[in-house]
């Protein structure tokens, strides 16, 4: 089986939006304050504290506008955080639920049929490097099983 790496969001689309940039859309992010758990930070991917100040904007994880690029709300810190670093473990995100939608991607970015399912929280590397030894499978996203929003990344290390 092969090693796999997490990865969170781009320190560079991170930085972007801290800056003042706007979303997918083409929006400035709205400014809300956490309720506690269910506010995951996609750089960091660490839950955001009860009571902080968070982003919520747009994302689209792909290079590129094409009909398999999922665009969705994800959460961020308002303030910089350190971007996630222990890649091959599963970040403090992934055990904030019990489940989670896992799809493979081909190299031009598309959804490879029958790679997706929603897959129990502990079983989710095992799933995810079941799926990078294929060779049509040049990367995996990480969802929310209840709301499709994208968590992570998963790529082969």
């Amino acid at each position: 089986m092969p090693d796999i790496l997490f990865q969170a969001m781009p320190t560079e689309d991170a930085e972007a939006i801290w800056a003042g940039g706007t979303d997918a859309y083409g929006l400035p992010p709205e400014t809300m304050t956490s309720k506690g758990a269910g506010y995951p930070c996609r750089h960091c991917l660490q839950n955001i504290d009860d009571d902080d100040e968070l982003l919520v904007f747009a994302y689209r994880p792909f290079p590129d506008l094409q009909p398999y690029a999922e665009t969705g709300p994800v959460f961020l810190h308002k303030s910089r955080c350190e971007r996630y670093r222990a890649t091959e473990v599963p970040p403090p995100i992934l055990r904030t639920s019990k489940d989670y939608i896992l799809r493979g991607y081909n190299d031009a970015n598309r959804i490879v049929y029958g790679t997706g399912s929603v897959i129990l929280s502990g079983d989710v590397s095992t799933y995810a490097q079941g799926l990078l030894v294929r060779d049509d499978i040049a990367y995996i996203h990480v969802r929310s099983a209840r709301n499709n929003c994208y968590q992570c990344r998963i790529d082969r290390a």
